[in-house]
């Protein structure tokens, strides 16, 4: 059952204060299926309010307590997951499974902040002086305003809450209009879990209109946002004038090395299923596939073997889906606006290249070979079920392409050589690189990018820090 979701201010689950709403879709059948409050400029001064008095509570509250109820949280969510994975499937369009698996996942980020909650220590410093006592404490940044992406809807946003509230922060949750019930959810367990009133808000709008409320605004302390760089960089401009401290996770376009002694028949199968999970979707999905000469016909047609036979698009609630609809019609536009400039440009079709039926935003998983490196699509992140394929002669060549853009979140590589690894270890300009596998994104792995991808890591024992300050206290006993 969908139901219509509220606003959470200080506790409460609300309406708009002027009985705004917006309309939810389901991205497989293009219906209406709920209506989400819009919060008005009135709601957002109350969550502020309501930030303000839940960190000057939650601040107090010791390390081992807020380490507990991100606990219970956790547990919370994994008793639910049934329950919220289906309306994560009809809001966002991944598969059940897909969407049961980052339900679950979320847990596990939880619990792990839960840790780290207990062991943000500080440090006593030797002083040069006797009887000097020299320390340096670690102290929550104050209320943080957190603005969350659709694709992910839960675990983007847990990255940000559980960091915040393990850091002892209060947050205001911008959360996703699309996809705005499974994000509800994730808020709940953590009420439900004793939270206190006020330590976690959660609002929807127009993102535009909340951010530049909520970043210039005296209470907000911390800005943390995931989402396109271009607006990523108009909100680090406005937290900049204001002295805020901002993580920003941006667009990526990420290659993908296949190099000519690769397991090519391994490679081809991973890479399938990890480019069109949820669709293609994902800041992190492979997008640029750039192969060696001499396997490059064998990689073309033994990942398209794995495509054709292993991805089958439809209702993720329907038994069976491996891909779901496109999030939007805007991801639908975005495709064939794609597929036709690539083709313009001298690019082959593979398979795939044209939306599915007329209901609904489904898109055909798609293969493009031959890419010229003009093509829009090995310049701007499809962020869809959209695979570019380019040849590469040397190590060097290979490097030189990918990073070629300024974009660098994710990378990967498939070689069985150790050199050519640590090559490509050492050589790519991404924040992340996965080398003959897929390992991004767990919990205790650090996880953000460089240059145009953003700053800051939403993972691993790097992410809190930036919900800390560092204050030194030193002083001599009387």
């Amino acid at each position: 059952m969908y139901n219509d979701v509220s606003l959470v201010i200080d506790g409460t689950w609300t309406a708009s204060s002027n009985g705004q709403t917006l309309p939810i879709h389901n991205p497989a059948t293009g219906a209406v299926i709920g209506q989400l409050a819009h919060a008005s400029r009135d709601d957002l001064d109350r969550a502020l309010a309501a930030a303000d008095k839940g960190f000057k509570a939650w601040r107090k509250v010791g390390a081992y307590e807020r380490s507990q109820l991100l606990r219970r949280a956790a547990a919370n969510i994994r008793e639910r997951a049934d329950a919220i994975a289906p309306l994560m499937t009809q809001e966002q369009g991944k598969p059940l499974a897909e969407a049961r698996m980052e339900t679950m996942a979320a847990a596990d980020i939880m619990e792990w902040f839960a840790e780290e909650a207990r062991r943000s220590y500080g440090r006593i410093i030797p002083a040069r002086a006797e009887g000097v006592t020299q320390m340096a404490l670690k102290e929550p940044v104050g209320p943080v305003a957190a603005f969350t992406p659709w694709n992910f809807p839960i675990n983007q946003a847990v990255r940000k809450v559980s960091a915040a509230l393990a850091a002892g922060c209060s947050v205001i949750l911008k959360g996703p209009e699309e996809t705005p019930a499974s994000c509800a959810e994730l808020v709940r367990a953590f009420a439900d879990a004793g939270l206190p009133p006020g330590v976690l808000n959660l609002v929807y709008g127009v993102p535009a209109e909340i951010s530049s409320y909520l970043i210039p605004h005296p209470v907000i302390r911390k800005i943390t946002f995931t989402g396109s760089t271009p607006v990523g960089k108009q909100l680090a401009s406005l937290a900049g004038l204001h002295m805020k401290r901002i993580t920003m996770e941006l667009g990526g376009h990420a290659p993908v090395m296949v190099f000519d002694d690769a397991d090519i028949p391994a490679a081809a199968k991973m890479l399938a299923a990890s480019k069109f999970r949820n669709a293609g979707q994902v800041c992190v999905s492979p997008t640029r596939f750039l192969v060696q000469d001499a396997v490059y016909d064998a990689f073309v047609s033994a990942f398209a073997e794995a495509v054709q036979g292993g991805v089958k698009v439809g209702d993720g609630l329907a038994a069976g889906t491996t891909m779901g609809p496109l999030a939007n019609p805007r991801r639908v536009d975005a495709m064939q606006s794609l597929v036709a400039n690539a083709r313009s440009a001298g690019a082959k079709v593979v398979t795939g290249g044209e939306r599915i039926g007329d209901a609904g935003n489904f898109f055909a998983p798609t293969i493009l070979s031959d890419v010229p490196l003009s093509a829009d699509v090995m310049n701007n992140e499809p962020f869809g079920p959209l695979a570019a394929i380019a040849r590469f002669t040397s190590l060097e060549d290979g490097l030189a392409e990918a990073n070629r853009l300024p974009f660098g979140l994710a990378a990967y590589a498939f070689t069985r050589s150790l050199k050519t690894a640590t090559a490509v270890g050492q050589g790519i300009e991404s924040g992340m690189v996965s080398i003959n596998h897929f390992g991004l994104a767990l919990p205790e792995l650090p996880f953000g990018g460089v240059k145009d991808s953003g700053y800051g890591s939403e993972g691993g024992s790097e992410a809190i820090e930036s919900y800390l300050n560092t204050k030194l206290v030193t002083q001599v006993g009387i």
